[in-house]
């Protein structure tokens, strides 16, 4: 039976302390500066990653986090951190407003899907040799990657930003989560079927995916909720409090992130959508929230925003005309398509912009999106480095620019 040995045991706890800490002082940081702590968990990660640490002193670096084993239990964590973290962002949803929301939602998720999806597929399509699309085999393969590439969101970073700046709960916050959770869910439709022309795994057809998963969302948000506010107050009154709750209540979000995963759509969808089920019955207190939003959100979450910054060497690869390339598309589609599309929902411009560098936000699903472009020989490293420096540009920039044109609105 294969186990971690001593030494990789020893490494693996000192990984995620390291992690914790960096993260933590540096969120620290990025608050004393008016920014979301999740920018300053990300520039941890950053300066312990290959692009710093891994330059400065290699052997420091690969003694810290060398492959093998507890690298592999590492990863095992984050992707745990990522589907606890937007379990949380569904507690935090009220359904009520975001159903009220759907005709503005619809407006902003659609023009911020298809506006960015169009910009990202167009100029690599007709520009192959400037962004690297060297097999004429998978040109079209990878064109539609860098369409869902620059429409995808990241949902993660996207509510975190927005519990950062204390307007998750806020007309505005509800309609970038929502719109954020509609575009990611096409966008993940959209991927699985490149995934398909690459060859990647698959583990069903995409018309059972797509209806697995509408089936899924509609019984959670109708039987499912049912269940759940039943059966809530038996919880409550029969077992130890908080702890079976909070058991009870992350086992239902592992259950529902590995059925969606396993259908082909992220485990970040599943446990959104159990976090709204849950969150949405009257005999969850606020005090139970609280509970599970502290456990999560300074435990976990830095894990998951810490480890973007190890995934890659940003000076070896770094091509700085295609960054800037990737970048002015990324903002000019999301910008153009979710403020036109709040716009059209009966938001003031000011509110459209808003929301529009809400949707910005990209992070984790970028990254997630190409490495395994990468691994299928899809893009080249210099494409990814790119990607990744996009991802990390639009998230830090989200939060300060949200802010800045809601203050003149009013609402800071």
């Amino acid at each position: 039976m294969n186990k971690l040995g001593q030494h990789e045991v020893m490494n693996l706890l000192i990984q995620l302390g390291v992690m914790l800490l960096m993260g933590r002082l540096f969120a620290e940081a990025a608050r004393k500066l008016k920014q979301p702590a999740v920018v300053g968990e990300i520039l941890a990660g950053i300066i312990l990653g290959p692009s710093i640490l891994g330059m400065l002193n290699p052997d420091w670096f690969h003694q810290l986090f060398p492959i093998g084993s507890s690298s592999l239990v590492l990863d095992g964590f984050v992707q745990a951190a990522v589907v606890m973290l937007l379990f949380i962002a569904g507690l935090e949803v009220d359904l009520h407003i975001v159903l009220q929301q759907g005709r503005q939602a619809f407006y902003t998720s659609t023009l911020g899907l298809i506006i960015p999806f169009a910009f990202g597929f167009l100029f690599p399509y007709f520009l192959p040799d400037f962004f690297g699309s060297t097999n004429e085999t998978r040109h079209l393969a990878y064109s539609l990657f860098m369409g869902t590439s620059m429409a995808i969101t990241a949902l993660p970073v996207i509510a975190r930003i927005l519990m950062d700046l204390n307007i998750f709960k806020s007309r505005m916050g509800m309609l970038v989560i929502s719109s954020a959770m509609i575009n990611d869910l096409i966008g993940w439709l959209i991927f699985s079927v490149v995934l398909g022309m690459i060859g990647g795994s698959q583990n069903m057809s995409l018309w059972n995916t797509v209806l697995l998963t509408v089936g899924f969302t509609i019984a959670m948000l109708t039987v499912g909720r049912w269940f759940i506010n039943r059966g809530l107050p038996w919880v409550n009154q029969k077992l130890a409090w908080p702890g079976g709750l909070l058991s009870l209540a992350l086992a239902l979000c592992f259950f529902a992130a590995a059925f969606t995963e396993y259908i082909g759509i992220h485990a970040v969808f599943g446990a959104f959508i159990v976090g709204v089920a849950l969150g949405d019955s009257e005999h969850l207190s606020e005090r139970a929230k609280e509970i599970v939003h502290q456990f999560i959100n300074n435990i976990f979450a830095p894990l998951f925003f810490v480890s973007i910054g190890l995934k890659v060497n940003f000076i070896e690869n770094f091509d700085l005309t295609l960054t800037l390339a990737i970048i002015a598309i990324a903002f000019a589609g999301k910008i153009v398509g979710s403020g036109w599309g709040t716009r059209l929902g009966g938001f003031s411009w000011r509110e459209s912009m808003a929301a529009a560098f809400g949707m910005n936000a990209r992070g984790a699903m970028e990254i997630i999106l190409g490495l395994v472009a990468l691994e299928n020989g899809l893009i080249n490293e210099r494409v990814f480095v790119s990607l990744v420096i996009m991802a990390l540009v639009t998230s830090m920039s989200s939060g300060p620019l949200m802010k800045w044109m809601l203050r003149k609105t009013g609402t800071f």
